[in-house]
């Protein structure tokens, strides 16, 4: 399996290799690299070849202000609104979560009338650049390996996960716009800024080389205490309780269903 990440031009010419075929009955499903390669540019590398992926949130209070900001500095849409369904899996014992690791199923579809985004299911593992319990926990950007393909069948690979003992304990959806500032601002290179709207409120996450998200972020008008570094199951359970609510999945009202009560801190 190739980690997302080993640079632009070999992201591409990798993305359309087959990683590994699934199915049965004459049929055969494949699970491709990921085409990242716009995504990913300018990403850290870890010594076994994943990539790393440094990021935090700021808390949006006032969305008409932040597009004000974001028109400011020159920002443009290249991924228009794309609504996101997110599977977590974990075994009954939620041995990843032991271990601060995600194994995720996400399936991105097209909002809108233009719909110039086609849908697509991509499948993410991360896991910490430290030891789960270590006490190296000085950077102040998330910080976390991950690998991520792209596959044909997100039924498919639920079913071989199933198959292998785990369950999608934890569902999350949200709307999602990504941004990019222009070429002229080199120091922006590699640098994503992605519009999430949630069913608990609206973030905006930077992306990229460290120096970038912290320029970003004093561009639009943010400092180093606004940073969040929880992942959105932590904020979804910090939602839950200011309300007296008890988690289960972070769903929009319309969606909302049922399920056992979500006990995991590690989603992002």
């Amino acid at each position: 399996m190739r980690a997302a990440g080993s640079g632009a031009g070999r992201s591409e010419s990798r993305s359309s290799g087959i990683v590994a075929e699934v199915g049965g009955g004459g049929k055969r499903r494949r699970l491709v690299h990921s085409p990242r390669a716009s995504r990913l540019s300018g990403v850290e590398q870890a010594e076994d070849g994943m990539a790393r992926e440094r990021e935090i949130k700021l808390r949006i209070e006032d969305l008409a202000a932040l597009r004000r900001a974001l028109a400011k500095v020159g920002a443009v849409v290249v991924t228009p609104r794309v609504h996101e369904r997110n599977v977590v899996f974990d075994t009954p014992e939620l041995k990843l979560a032991e271990r601060e690791q995600l194994l995720r199923i996400r399936t991105e579809s097209p909002t809108g009338r233009g719909r110039t985004v086609r849908s697509r299911t991509l499948v993410t593992f991360k896991r910490p650049t430290v030891a789960a319990g270590s006490s190296v926990r000085s950077e102040r950007h998330k910080v976390r390996e991950e690998v991520e393909l792209e596959v044909s069948d997100a039924k498919a690979l639920a079913r071989i996960f199933e198959g292998l003992g785990m369950r999608g304990w934890f569902h999350y959806e949200k709307l999602r716009t990504t941004f990019r500032l222009p070429g002229t601002r080199t120091w922006a290179k590699g640098l994503l800024i992605e519009l999430d709207e949630t069913p608990i409120g609206i973030f905006l996450e930077l992306e990229g080389p460290a120096s970038a998200i912290d320029r970003a972020a004093r561009a639009l008008g943010f400092e180093k205490r606004d940073y969040v570094l929880a992942n959105y199951m932590v904020l979804y359970r910090e939602y839950c309780q200011s309300r007296g609510e008890e988690p289960r999945d972070m769903l929009f009202a319309k969606t909302k269903r049922r399920t056992r009560p979500a006990k995991n801190k590690n989603v992002s």
